[in-house]
């Protein structure tokens, strides 16, 4: 579920940037996609994927992106699509968190407003790294409230497949 949560901020922000939806939506949808297998070594996570990706014939621009999203390698995402997908990764899971805390524990009762608080509080969420989230105004020069809105709604709107 997280992968579809990525595909459909991903999506919004192609929309927001101009860019093919399509090919963003599905670097979102497959930036884990090595997940199963190299869950017991994370130092490979990525690597793997872009690998697979590749292998598979998908866009070089996908592969790229999904190679640079795992911020433990270091490797400085370059491209709209790439910076995208680095900062939305992390994103999702603070949406998520913040909806399960909730009584109703549904995106629907979040505002954007409700996840900036919970950005602030380091004990909510330890595993998100707050500080690639926040570097939405660096990297896309979007701020902070404004990429937090766009993956919200984004969320918002696949509720029902996310079963939140």
């Amino acid at each position: 579920k997280h992968c579809l949560a990525t595909e459909a901020i991903m999506r919004a922000l192609a929309r927001h940037f101009n860019e093919d939806e399509e090919r963003w939506g599905l670097a979102g949808l497959l930036h884990d996609i090595d997940y199963e297998i190299v869950k017991n070594d994370l130092s490979q996570h990525s690597l793997t994927g872009a690998k697979m990706l590749d292998a598979a014939g998908v866009d070089k621009d996908i592969c790229q992106a999904v190679r640079v999203h795992n911020e433990n390698h270091g490797i400085p995402p370059e491209t709209l699509l790439e910076k995208s997908l680095f900062v939305t990764d992390p994103l999702t899971g603070l949406i998520v968190a913040a909806a399960l805390v909730l009584p109703s524990k549904k995106v629907a009762g979040l505002a954007p407003e409700n996840i900036l608080n919970r950005l602030g509080e380091k004990a909510f969420a330890r595993g998100v790294n707050r500080e690639i989230i926040k570097k939405c105004e660096e990297l896309l020069n979007l701020k902070l409230e404004e990429f937090i809105e766009i993956g919200l709604k984004a969320m918002q709107s696949i509720s029902g497949e996310l079963g939140l």
